[in-house]
């Protein structure tokens, strides 16, 4: 995922694209760059590293003129350097691009291109964009624009600017997203909103296929036959301060804070008022439609994988409905068993995660009704499904997941709730209690974040080990899962996470002196089971931290340490306990000085596969 600005109006553009570059750096941090027309020719200046590197390049010449675009990248073609840095032009220097995305013919293309006297400066695939439409330029901006996009495949969303047509724009999308601002007397493009919202809160989300020509007082959309569009304006209703730390250090800890409003925001309005049943008026479901599926499956990416794993397990048991889960880069590619009998859900706390979007297309087409778990109003995956629960988070900067993870959790627990109302699987009563506890979460996380000292010292005590496991069982094993990811996408220590049933299956084998092992105990229905596990570990002299529940006296007896968190039902309970995992990843990053809100090699979304 990669960053992409744009500016168009009678304000200098450079101010504004560095400013919006600096709110989409979580998108990608390994080069940037802009450019900027002024009235006759365009200026570009762009660096590897981060925005700094760009800011202090720029120190003393300025780049001036009122129409610019910009982008912040995450490596895909070409490593990072200065000259893989966008943006791109052609030969001549008249026309500038930025691309997030990939462009999969870009050698075939190349090679043309090349044979017909063009010169290369870059290893990107971006380049050929850049000189492709050079190649095809017949004086009519737009109509060179779309001979362009119907050479190319791939995906992308693209930003065109021209020293031949001053005061123009065209950005255009296929499976990446790209939101037009719109301003009085000025105009803006960005990948995402945060760039924007201190602009403007008025915008135009893209879809695919859209061709927007931006000029400082017009903006005019049209569809791949060229047939003008009308579009309602998607009014933002956050405000700025919500994409900001707010006195935190870094985002991510902001975030892991949030989750008690997230939680709670995501609840309201779907609990009856007399908190004994499930409301999902997105859904309005009934016995016979979902009766009519003989299987569900859930696909996902990395945390919200693991969330889709969680979810399984809460379907499964409460509506008594056949689950499985996969992973959206492996979905298609197996020629999985769909047809018009199947529910997928898709689960992406951006909405704009290409392998998830494309399995989703791909079962559509197959038959299957889609239902889409995300984060974001109008995101691709939300305008894709045919029904869609939102998670009202609210904005995650963070490259590492946190509330978009607890809310995802919590809206899967309420689905499977609502499915079993509808199939009457488990009793009125029961179903009571469950919301009764899930009510309490909100209060019973911030109680949970009370206190982190604990946490902090084993960070400190265990974070420059090479490797640490995580253990569990039932849901207790898919929240390591969670906290393993956590811990080795923020900190680099090597985590892995493990059924603790399997141990003995191999992986025994890695549990040595002095190892950190965390050990999740809180699944009442396997307790005694995982605590032979426990020592088993401890008989290999592995250092032991324990997560368990207010009240547990016994697992202290096994363990070296314990992190403890309240009390509840153990199907509630994955929401609390990935907290303290969250937070001594956290925590670990910190002793060891890793850049925790911008992981290396890292994106906060994946619009590439």
């Amino acid at each position: 995922m990669c960053g992409i600005v744009g500016y168009v109006g009678d304000k200098e553009a450079a101010s504004f694209l560095l400013e919006g570059l600096a709110k989409l750096e979580y998108r990608g941090y390994d080069s940037a760059g802009i450019a900027v027309f002024d009235g006759a020719k365009i200026g570009v200046e762009k660096s590897v590293g981060r925005l700094a590197a760009l800011r202090d390049k720029l120190k003393g010449h300025e780049l001036k003129g009122t129409m610019g675009i910009g982008h912040t990248r995450w490596a895909t073609h070409g490593r990072p350097s200065d000259v893989n840095s966008h943006p791109h032009t052609d030969c001549s220097g008249d026309f500038v691009v930025v691309h997030n995305g990939i462009i999969e013919n870009y050698l075939t293309l190349k090679e043309e291109l090349i044979e017909n006297g063009h010169s290369f400066k870059s290893e990107t695939d971006t380049e050929v964009v850049a000189h492709l439409i050079e190649e095809v330029y017949n004086g009519d901006f737009v109509a060179s624009v779309r001979e362009v996009l119907r050479r190319v495949e791939g995906s992308y969303s693209l930003v065109f600017m021209s020293s031949k047509h001053p005061g123009t724009l065209i950005a255009t999308k296929q499976d990446n997203p790209l939101v037009i601002g719109v301003g009085e007397g000025e105009n803006f493009i960005a990948s995402d909103i945060p760039a924007i919202i201190q602009r403007t809160r008025r915008t135009y989300i893209l879809n695919d296929g859209e061709l927007a020509v931006i000029t400082k007082d017009s903006i005019k959309i049209s569809n791949r036959q060229g047939e003008p569009v009308t579009k309602k304006i998607f009014e933002v209703n956050w405000n700025a301060e919500a994409a900001e730390k707010g006195g935190y250090e870094h985002f991510m800890l902001k975030e892991i804070h949030e989750q008690p409003k997230a939680v709670r925001d995501t609840m309201s309005q779907r609990i009856a008022k007399d908190g004994k049943t499930i409301v999902m008026d997105e859904l309005k479901w009934d016995a016979d439609y979902l009766n009519s599926f003989n299987k569900i499956y859930i696909v996902a990416c990395g945390t919200a994988y693991h969330a889709g794993m969680v979810g399984k397990y809460y379907i499964e048991k409460l509506a008594r409905t056949v689950v499985e889960v996969d992973v959206a880069s492996e979905f298609r590619y197996r020629e999985p068993i769909v047809d018009e009998n199947t529910l997928f859900i898709a689960v992406s706390q951006s909405g704009e995660t290409s392998d998830t979007l494309a399995a989703m297309k791909e079962s559509k087409r197959l038959g299957a009704k889609t239902l889409a778990i995300t984060n974001v109003v109008g995101s691709s995956i939300a305008r894709e499904a045919d029904q869609v629960l939102y998670t009202w988070a609210g904005p995650e900067i963070a490259v590492a997941s946190t509330k978009a993870y607890t809310t995802q959790i919590v809206l899967f627990f309420m689905l499977a709730l609502y499915m079993a109302e509808i199939k009457k699987t488990v009793a009125p009563e029961r179903v009571a209690e469950l919301i009764g506890q899930l009510q309490k979460i909100p209060a019973q996380i911030s109680e949970t974040l009370s206190d982190v000292e604990p946490l902090k010292t084993f960070a400190k005590r265990y974070g420059f080990n090479d490797d640490v496991f995580y253990i569990g069982r039932g849901l207790d094993y898919h929240v390591a899962l969670e906290g393993s990811l956590k811990l080795k996408e923020i900190s680099y220590i090597h985590a892995e996470a493990y059924a603790a049933g399997e141990l003995k299956h191999g992986t025994l084998a890695l549990i040595v002196e002095g190892v950190p092992v965390i050990a999740l105990a809180t699944q009442k229905s396997v307790y005694e089971k995982t605590l032979s596990n426990i020592k088993e570990v401890k008989a290999r002299d592995a250092v032991v931290i324990g997560i368990a529940t207010e009240g547990d006296e016994e697992l202290e007896k096994y363990v070296d340490h314990v992190m403890k968190v309240p009390e509840t039902d153990e199907l509630v309970i994955p929401i609390l306990t990935v907290v303290p995992l969250q937070l001594l990843a956290y925590y670990a990053a910190i002793t060891r000085g890793c850049d925790v809100d911008k992981p290396r090699n890292l994106a906060k979304s994946v619009t590439v596969e």
